[in-house]
């Protein structure tokens, strides 16, 4: 991760250290030899035509526009590795900032990046998870995109959770996908945990509620809900949605994206944000995503934090989010 994204910082940064104020070159002036002064007549000064003198530019104007050149292509590599607009706008105001209040900017740069990416960390909403945990059963929805793991991310949750010695049940809310309730199936049957479902059809809402009174009647610590995979552009199923989450008032609503889908995650995570309402973020596929701007981008325009990044197949392949982590590995 973020292999492409370091290199764009770093070549920036050089492009800044190499914009270095060119010294004037004083020229020495030779000594002329005095010559013996001839007398000569005096000839008629002819009336001198001064060629129109070219404007200089305000000097702010002239630094603004040099800045503007270097930070062009910055700008176009940013967001190539899926940096969203408004995430390379705070950038650019904030090295900008920075050159006009120390001379020594080549020695800030660095700094001001690392900086603000750690800001926009730290400006998150909290989730302590472990805290949420302790409340029983504990309801957690899983909402998403079709083909963006999230089915595989709650097997892995499920792992997660029976490693902290708590034990859960699954909801087989999705009863609209062919072959969702099977899948789910086939992970509780590898992790050992129950599959409360219904028939494909059924109201997503009432299978949210029996899998939650089940974990009531059985002393079952946690309830993962799966849901149909939906475009945020689709009014009906967002609203199926927002049914289901209004039943089984879920403690955690987790939204999971795919890295590899670049900016359309940061698009999706936006729409369901504003749309059902999410807690946080888990990053699947982050493995083989060599840019990582989706995961700053999506943090920064949905202020919830990054829960857990997807890093392979296997049902250990699941890691908790860790800020310095991140850090170390982008500068």
């Amino acid at each position: 991760m973020f292999k492409f994204l370091k290199k764009s910082f770093s070549d920036f940064t050089k492009k800044l250290k190499e914009d270095k104020p060119k010294e004037k070159k004083v020229e020495k002036k030779e000594e002329v030899k005095e010559e013996k002064k001839v007398e000569e007549e005096p000839k008629k000064e002819e009336p001198k035509v001064e060629a129109p003198k070219e404007e200089k530019k305000p000097e702010a104007k002239r630094k603004k526009e040099k800045f503007d050149k270097i930070f062009s292509d910055f700008e176009t590599s940013l967001l190539e590795n899926n940096i969203a607009y408004e995430v390379v706008s705070l950038i650019k105001e904030e090295i900008k900032k920075e050159i006009e209040k120390d001379h020594k900017k080549k020695k800030k740069i660095d700094e001001v990046l690392k900086s603000l990416i750690e800001r926009i960390f730290n400006e998150v909403e909290e989730v302590k998870l472990n805290e949420v945990l302790k409340k029983k059963p504990t309801v957690i929805l899983f909402v998403g995109t079709n083909g963006t793991g999230k089915t595989t991310s709650i097997a892995k949750f499920a792992n997660y959770l029976k490693k902290k010695d708590l034990s859960c049940v699954l909801a087989a809310s999705d009863t609209f996908r062919a072959a969702a309730i099977e899948q789910l199936e086939t992970h509780a049957s590898k992790l050992k945990v129950n599959v409360i479902k219904h028939k494909y059809g059924s109201d997503a809402a009432a299978v949210a509620f029996d899998a939650i009174e089940h974990a009531k009647a059985k002393n079952i610590d946690v309830v993962l809900i799966d849901t149909a995979g939906r475009q945020h552009a689709n009014a009906d199923l967002m609203d199926e949605l927002a049914k289901v989450k209004r039943v089984a008032k879920p403690d955690l609503t987790i939204l999971t994206v795919d890295m590899l889908t670049g900016n359309d995650a940061v698009h999706q995570a936006k729409m369901f944000n504003e749309k059902i309402g999410i807690d946080g973020l888990i990053l699947s596929k982050s493995d083989a995503d060599e840019k990582g701007g989706a995961l700053i981008s999506a943090v920064y325009i949905t202020k919830k934090p990054v829960l857990f990044l997807g890093t392979g197949q296997g049902y250990d392949d699941f890691e908790e989010f860790d800020k310095d982590k991140i850090m170390d590995k982008l500068l």
